[in-house]
């Protein structure tokens, strides 16, 4: 829809997201502690889990690795999707919680098209979990863990706006689907885990293969081991374009799922209705 069918100007849309953009700075700083729990658990997994299994689980070299790596480089790609994974959770907790709490009605009776409210919505939340994978990486630098060339921070940052996109859209399809807040747990539980797990985002997909041929091919169709791969191969410079088009596909899926069940003639929020 272009802004004059819509009866809309360019800076008009600006201004909605803008506002949209700010509504969820302002949370993010008003709410330290998901900050701060957004980096205590990569953290941990870095600096307690990453020493106990280093010498175990040894990893071959792999693209985009060019030599032996230690264990918590090669997590790290990992790491910063959990990052993005659990915040485009925490956006969908929060559209649970304005649902609930009348806040969704208010923004999604805007005369401005659905799609451009949702996304703006979305893109405030990727950007929010750019700057928590960044913070993650200054922790990270001093443990001697870096990109090939100081480039490397910039070139992950296409890949680091794709996954976040991914997940915000997984997120943002997810809070449609729950009724109310105390449910969200459950599921944030039921998607977050399995998808961490069963990624390359802990150990190399030739060992899964090695000890599961079923589990590797569920790994591969594993939305999360995509996003790691992307986020791996662009930290070191480099293009992985199968997992750029499976991330690229799985975000315009998740995305068109969230538009229909937002839309009151089709979605879910009009049978609930929410």
């Amino acid at each position: 829809m272009t802004s004059e069918t819509s009866g809309f100007t360019a800076r008009q849309y600006a201004i909605c997201l803008a506002g949209v953009v700010w509504r969820e700075a302002l949370r993010f700083l008003h709410q330290r502690e998901r900050f701060v729990s957004a980096l205590v658990r990569p953290l941990v997994w870095l600096l307690i889990f990453a020493a106990g299994f280093r010498q175990v689980l040894g990893v071959s070299i792999i693209p985009p690795y060019e030599t032996y790596v230690l264990y918590e480089v090669y997590i790290t790609p990992g790491l910063m999707a959990m990052i993005q994974l659990f915040n485009g959770m925490q956006s969908s907790l929060s559209m649970v919680y304005d649902r609930e709490m009348g806040n969704m009605r208010t923004l999604l009776v805007s005369p401005f098209p659905r799609w451009f409210l949702l996304g703006s919505k979305l893109l405030a939340g990727v950007a929010v979990s750019i700057l928590q994978v960044y913070a993650y990486l200054i922790i990270a630098y001093f443990w001697e863990i870096e990109p090939p060339t100081p480039l490397g921070y910039l070139t992950v940052l296409p890949a680091l706006a794709l996954a976040g996109l991914m997940f915000g859209a997984l997120g943002m399809l997810l809070s449609s689907a729950i009724k109310q807040l105390e449910n969200f747990a459950g599921v944030m539980n039921f998607v977050i885990f399995p998808m961490f797990f069963a990624s390359s985002a802990l150990y190399p997909l030739w060992r899964v293969q090695e000890s599961s041929p079923f589990l590797y091919w569920v790994c591969i169709a594993n939305p999360f081991t995509h996003a790691v791969e992307l986020i791996r191969f662009a930290f070191y410079e480099k293009i992985s374009w199968e997992s750029l088009a499976a991330v690229a596909g799985y975000t315009t899926l998740f995305s068109a799922g969230a538009l229909i069940a937002y839309d009151p003639a089709k979605g879910m929020l009009m049978r609930k209705g929410g």
